[in-house]
């Protein structure tokens, strides 16, 4: 749980702008975190290891970002933790990928904004850094997740931003919008499979305009879909708690898996939101640059897995 008692050092990472708080204290065992808050909602990063976001919710409620217990409060693991939260990998997935992010970085408090610094990457190179900024209202958040190259010769990759949302809740995302034959002759966007993919397990759900996966805390089997979508999003219903990540795709790059800018997996202990960039070039020297944005929405009920309740709940908190 959250302890609010502040260390007793001098805050010089304490910050306000307008309505928005950051304040040092401990959280889940790890004595170095940052909790960032309007008054409405709150979110937790650590110091201790990183890049991570902990936990996203509102003031006094639930966390919607997953937390493995035997993971908390530890570092300087050597090899990669899960642990949950929020965190920022490359891809396409290889070895490199698995970048260890279990060492201390550098937090910064900078007005109402949250710089979070790891040390450059050994493995590949990369300096990574997530910078959050929420609104003095409301539930928004704005999510960059920066990657600059080190190296002295160019490194090809994609930026790949991934939410690990807390068991047994619903996760929704949306197809582009849909057409008719014979008007519309083209594909719109790839659904994609991994070897494990398989649609005839039950925590699928499609409609003609989404698609849905639930997490199950009884079914260990893993399970993974992507797609592309230009205005990509993903929802995670918990209880009657909505989390919202939004991130706007460019349909004339080129993305890893198959063209994806979207992809969800689960199993028993979590379900993943993940928004890709594309893949990107990245000079010596140079960053590249991926932005989602967040939102919370409260007493969200969805009555039915269909297509008019779906748009009755969403499409007002899409526009």
């Amino acid at each position: 749980m959250w302890r609010r008692t502040l260390l007793t050092v001098s805050l010089t990472a304490m910050a306000t702008t307008a309505q928005v708080k950051i304040d040092k204290a401990a959280y889940q065992g790890w004595p170095n975190c940052y909790r960032m808050t309007n008054g409405e909602i709150e979110l937790v990063a650590t110091s201790d290891i990183g890049p991570r976001v902990m936990r996203y919710g509102f003031v006094k409620g639930q966390n919607l970002f997953a937390e493995f217990a035997p993971e908390m409060g530890k570092s300087g693991e050597k090899e990669w933790k899960a642990r949950g939260g929020h965190r920022l990998w490359i891809a396409p997935e290889t070895k490199e990928t698995y970048a260890l992010d279990n060492g201390p970085i550098q937090v910064e408090a900078k007005g109402g904004t949250l710089i979070m610094t790891q040390p450059v990457e050994p493995e590949t190179g990369l300096e990574k850094q997530i910078i959050i900024q929420m609104a003095a209202r409301g539930t928004a958040v704005e999510v960059t997740h920066r990657l600059r190259n080190t190296r002295r010769a160019a490194k090809e990759f994609a930026p790949w931003a991934l939410t690990m949302m807390a068991p047994g809740g619903l996760g929704i995302t949306g197809f582009p919008p849909r057409g008719s034959h014979p008007k519309d002759l083209l594909p719109t966007n790839p659904l994609v499979m991994w070897a494990y993919t398989d649609f005839s397990d039950p925590r699928w759900t499609f409609t003609y305009k989404y698609l849905m996966l639930q997490q199950d805390p009884k079914n260990a089997r893993p399970m993974k879909t992507a797609l592309f979508n230009p205005d990509t999003w993903g929802g995670y219903l918990l209880g009657s708690d909505l989390y919202l990540k939004r991130y706007k795709a460019d349909p004339t790059k080129t993305y890893p898996d198959y063209g994806s800018s979207f992809e969800t997996f689960t199993n028993n202990e979590f379900l993943e939101l993940e928004t890709v960039g594309p893949l990107t070039k990245v000079a010596a020297g140079a960053t590249v640059e991926h932005l989602e944005r967040w939102s919370l929405h409260k007493n969200v009920k969805l009555k039915a897995k269909t297509d008019a309740e779906l748009d009755r709940v969403m499409l007002p908190l899409l526009r």
